[in-house]
């Protein structure tokens, strides 16, 4: 009890400084306050110095007219929209492309790195041909060149590649014929969405059937029913609207219709090509690091070549894929960015002519910034979850 009791008193005695937990909330509010005093001292010497050189700051000047186009769109604008109208419809050009990116990659680069692994001498060497070219050029050199090829590889309208009378292929881009703008194509659209939320629930009672049953059910075949019969359905009930926009040669180009520009094309081909190289590492690596006895063991019950890869190998290896995969799905939406160096209008381009004209580049620099920072975590988050759903449970 005496010793206890020293030990007691001699905790007691141990000055302020020397106590760990008190110096790490020292250490702590001291960062905190250094972080805060800097912060304030930039903001501060930054307002000081717009205001003298009688420069305006402030948000205020996204509710004026704007005054400049924007070749692709995906929403209604004109010259005479707002600036915040303008800077969305580039950040909607950027989610555009960032999206397909990531989907075509992600395809393109799990099929370079199972042909890798191939015991196809050929096809192997292929790939890693591709990997190598591909992964060890900058990006910015691949969009140059892939957009002068398109650039020079096609006619200029007149001479426009004609398909159908229906397909226009040029220079300018590829023209082909649209439905016009109907009520019906909204509850379609809706109808859609409803199709995919439907095969989610379906897939699951699917899953929870062959597990009590041992019965399989066609989940594919189901949904994909319900997620193209339901806005067929939709369609016919709302009058089978059939009335098209087509392209029509007008003077120097083509009117009517839609068009897929050669600067989205080279952008996304671009993109795809690029990151594609790295997930087919990521693949790759993945693959490899699972144990041999797992492909050993399902071809010895019979399984071919791509019923092991596909029904072994690869949902094991995708618990080791997601994180890594996360990253280049951030490097892909954020070096869309690059989008400027060829023309595309994406977020980037539409706030540098907001720059241009309002001389604010301070607010636009945050707008973007705040609107990758908000994309870059949207994705992560949803990386996050998925990589938590598919991680394994000990029972």
């Amino acid at each position: 009890m005496a010793v206890e009791a020293l030990g007691s008193q001699t905790k007691a005695k141990v000055p302020p400084w020397n106590d760990p937990v008190i110096r790490g909330w020292v250490f702590q509010i001291v960062v905190v306050a250094l972080v805060g005093l800097l912060a304030w001292f930039l903001v501060s010497n930054t307002i000081e110095n717009l205001q003298r050189q009688k420069i305006a700051s402030g948000f205020h000047y996204l509710e004026r007219e704007a005054g400049f186009e924007i070749g692709d769109t995906m929403i209604q604008y004109s010259p005479a929209s707002t600036y915040a109208r303008a800077i969305f419809v580039g950040l909607l050009n950027t989610l555009k492309v960032a999206v397909l990116g990531i989907f075509m990659a992600t395809v393109l680069g799990t099929m370079i790195g199972v042909g890798r692994l191939s015991p196809n001498w050929l096809l192997a060497k292929i790939c890693e041909a591709y990997v190598e070219m591909f992964r060890n050029v900058p990006l910015l050199l691949w969009l140059f060149l892939i957009y002068k090829l398109i650039s020079e590889a096609f006619p200029g309208p007149r001479q426009a590649i004609n398909v159908l009378n229906s397909f226009f292929l040029s220079n300018r881009g590829l023209y082909f014929p649209v439905p016009l703008a109907d009520p019906a194509y909204e509850w379609m659209g809706i109808a859609f969405l409803v199709g995919i939320v439907a095969t989610v629930f379906v897939a699951r009672w699917a899953k929870k059937r062959q597990d009590a049953t041992g019965l399989p059910f066609p989940t594919i075949k189901a949904g994909l029913g319900l997620i193209v019969g339901l806005p067929i359905l939709v369609w016919l009930a709302c009058g089978a609207p059939h009335h098209m926009s087509w392209p029509e040669l007008k003077g120097f180009n083509f009117d009517g219709g839609m068009v897929i520009q050669p600067e989205f094309t080279a952008l996304l081909v671009g993109l795809v090509l690029y990151t594609s190289a790295f997930v087919a590492e990521i693949v790759r690596s993945g693959i490899l690091a699972l144990h041999k006895g797992q492909s050993e063991a399902a071809m010895a019950i019979g399984l071919s070549r791509g019923q092991v890869m596909r029904l072994v190998l690869l949902p094991q290896a995708l618990r080791i894929i997601v994180p890594p995969m996360t990253s280049q799905y951030l490097n892909i939406t954020k070096n869309s960015s690059l989008a400027i160096a060829i023309g595309y209008p994406d977020l980037v381009a539409s706030v540098n002519v907001t720059i241009n004209q309002t001389g604010q580049a301070i607010e636009n620099i945050l707008i973007i910034m705040a609107a990758y920072l908000s994309v870059s975590l949207s994705i992560s988050a949803f990386m996050n979850w998925y990589n938590k759903r598919i991680a394994l449970r000990e029972r």
